[in-house]
């Protein structure tokens, strides 16, 4: 409901005819001296980019601009205002939720520039999102945020502007950060990753927190919960258990103390216990796993985190500085999840806990890597093909198979045998089914009819996907 009504006032804001800020000529100067289109013309992604002046502006520049907005009433006013513009293509997409605008099948996959104007303040899980367009840049590409400045901004609108600390946030986990000042709004260039994950530990423990437990949460797409902490690190909702108190029961408080999500403790399952030695204190602690819950995301403790966000699991990797218990933690519920956590001994439960929404790391690494091995290969020039690739759990349609086996580009998986052994059924090779969904050519509605179809999951994504 809250994702929805926020949608409505941004289509009441476009409806009304309102706008924001004009392009300044001092923010196109400094797109021209530090992010220019490359020789022979490159490839931009705008986001939020409303009514369309900053996707012109890149257009004017010699990109190819795919330029996306949440609002419909955004992109009709857009492509009314500029329809005599060539090069700019206009998508409504929610980029925190769905996937970025494909490559044309005579493109190079990736952008050469992303940029982000008025927009940042906007987004939730703006960290995440920074991380994920950043996988998409180029060799050389930049990524571009401008923002207006908390210090500069009216009481009442601080809303729309981040403070000094949501800036020097943004910059993290980027090798390159360059910023400049368009009267008054913050301009950052980002460019190249910084690197792998790095693990960094806090102080010695005092002794009275030797014993505490980590609470593993995620939502419905499988994405885990982790907070960035005033001693600028990312964590787990974790803390002491208390005298007299179940890990579970901590887990469930801690996570409510600290993000204001609520679990039942018979929702909280301990995975297994975790002993590190820090300094001169043995550090024992229960990772718990938590199975459901309810409530909003909040900051109910501000002295001690800054903000919270879901992390789809692939992305932990390059995600910056995260606190050694909490890469602990994560790496015993999906092992390999983060390279080269430190040594623990660990201790697992017999408890068993029924399934929680979303998947394992391993199926969206291996999907990916699938997907990109198909695409290398010709076989899904489309960007809804290649959409539905990335975008379909094909594991849960061959559950009697290895995750290595589902997700192989070129195995077709046995489903069902013959007394003898024989091969009935089967579900076709990756390449095979993106090779067929290509020549189908479909368009949104429609109406397929596949005899003999087996599973066709692929098929039916890309007939769904508009």
């Amino acid at each position: 409901m809250i994702a929805v009504s926020k949608n409505q006032a941004w289509q009441d804001h476009y409806a009304e005819g309102k706008g924001f800020r004009q392009v300044g000529e001092v923010e196109r100067t400094l797109l021209a001296a530090h992010a220019p289109a490359p020789d022979g013309g490159g490839r931009a992604l705008d986001v939020g980019c409303g009514t369309g002046e900053l996707a012109v502006t890149l257009a004017g520049m010699g990109y190819t601009v795919d330029a996306v907005d949440y609002a419909d009433a955004a992109l009709e006013r857009a492509r009314a205002e500029h329809a005599e513009v060539k090069g700019v293509r206009w998508w409504c997409r929610d980029v925190e939720r769905e996937p970025f605008p494909e490559a044309a099948p005579d493109e190079e996959p990736g952008f050469d520039l992303i940029t982000l104007r008025l927009c940042i303040a906007f987004i939730s899980d703006r960290t995440a999102l920074l991380r994920a367009l950043g996988a998409r840049l180029r060799a050389g590409g930049a990524i571009v945020v401008i923002t207006p400045l908390a210090e500069a901004t009216p009481a009442e609108r601080q809303s729309i502007a981040l403070d000094e600390d949501e800036i020097e946030l943004l910059s993290e986990g980027f090798g390159t950060v360059s910023r400049f000042d368009a009267e008054g709004l913050a301009v950052l260039v980002l460019r190249g990753p910084a690197g792998e994950v790095c693990v960094v530990e806090r102080g010695r423990p005092v002794p009275q927190a030797v014993f505490g437990a980590s609470a593993v949460v995620t939502d419905g797409e499988g994405r885990v919960l982790l907070g960035r902490s005033t001693r600028g690190m990312w964590e787990l909702p974790a803390g002491g258990v208390e005298a007299g108190e179940s890990a579970q029961a901590a887990a469930v408080r801690e996570l409510a103390e600290e993000s204001g999500l609520t679990a039942k403790a018979e929702d909280a399952h301990v995975v297994t216990i975790l002993h590190d030695d820090r300094q001169d204190v043995r550090r024992v602690a229960a990772v718990v796993r938590i199975t459901s819950w309810t409530g909003r995301l909040d900051l109910p403790e501000p002295l001690k985190f800054l903000r919270w966000e879901w992390f789809p699991l692939h992305t932990l990797a390059n995600l910056g500085r995260l606190f050694a218990p909490s890469a602990l933690a994560l790496d015993a519920v999906w092992p390999g999840v983060v390279p080269r956590a430190p040594g623990a001994r660990s201790y697992p439960t017999a408890s068993r806990y029924g399934p929680v929404a979303g998947e394992p790391a391993e199926a969206v690494r291996l999907r990916e890597q699938m997907t990109e091995s198909v695409i290398r290969g010709g076989w899904a020039p489309s960007c809804r093909v290649q959409a539905a690739l990335r975008a379909v759990p094909r594991h849960r349609f061959v559950p009697e198979a290895p995750l290595e086996t589902a997700y192989d580009d070129e195995i077709a998986v046995a489903t069902v045998r013959e007394a003898g052994g024989r091969v009935v059924s089967s579900v076709s090779a990756p390449w095979l089914q993106a090779d067929m969904a290509e020549q189908l050519r479909l368009e949104p509605g429609m109406h397929v009819l596949e005899v003999g179809s087996g599973v066709r999951h692929e098929v039916a994504h890309c007939k769904q996907s508009r």
